[in-house]
């Protein structure tokens, strides 16, 4: 098999979709009966790095996580489940989203409990970054959410510039304050 056959140029939305379910047990809830915040956002973390894995068929590493919804609690005792799929490759990034579902064991209702927006890089065993395939959207719901990630990371570079621009005034000023 050749390498562009094992490593696609372009690969489908689909091809990078993951799943994974987990039972909320003590050890995951805070005081309340309810899932932390903190191990929601581990679980979203793996469920999203699968995702990546699929796309890039590389070592990858979460960069940032750029959006979060906590929609409502997950209790002691539910299923959740999470799903991923990469929305969008840039060069050596992508974007993942990540739907999370909580099941009553009891009653069998379902409801979406959370939703988020991750980016990873892919690297290679020496930590410098590799380029990844694209990937192309093939439903109206996978173009609108490959358009979106467009504008998330629009959106994400403004706010990194903006940020540098607030380190750099603030150190002329710290300079001019100690002239």
């Amino acid at each position: 098999m050749s390498e562009s056959q094992t490593n696609p140029a372009v690969r489908t939305v689909t091809s990078t979709q993951s799943e994974m379910t987990e039972i909320i047990l003590p050890n995951d809830t805070n005081t309340l009966g309810s899932l932390l915040g903190g191990r929601l956002m581990h679980f979203i973390d793996l469920t999203a790095a699968m995702a990546a894995y699929r796309l890039s068929r590389a070592n990858v590493v979460t960069a940032a996580m750029d959006h979060i919804d906590f929609i409502r609690p997950v209790r002691l005792g539910d299923l959740l489940t999470l799903r991923s799929s990469v929305n969008r490759a840039f060069n050596t990034s992508m974007e993942v989203g990540v739907k999370v579902w909580a099941e009553n064991t009891r009653t069998g209702e379902v409801a979406h409990v959370a939703s988020a927006y991750l980016v990873f890089v892919a690297v290679d065993e020496r930590g410098r970054l590799q380029k990844v395939p694209q990937v192309q959207p093939e439903t109206p719901d996978e173009v609108r959410r490959y358009e979106g990630a467009l504008r998330r990371r629009e959106h994400r570079e403004a706010e990194n510039s903006l940020r540098k621009q607030a380190k750099q005034i603030s150190a002329a000023l710290q300079e001019a304050a100690s002239r």
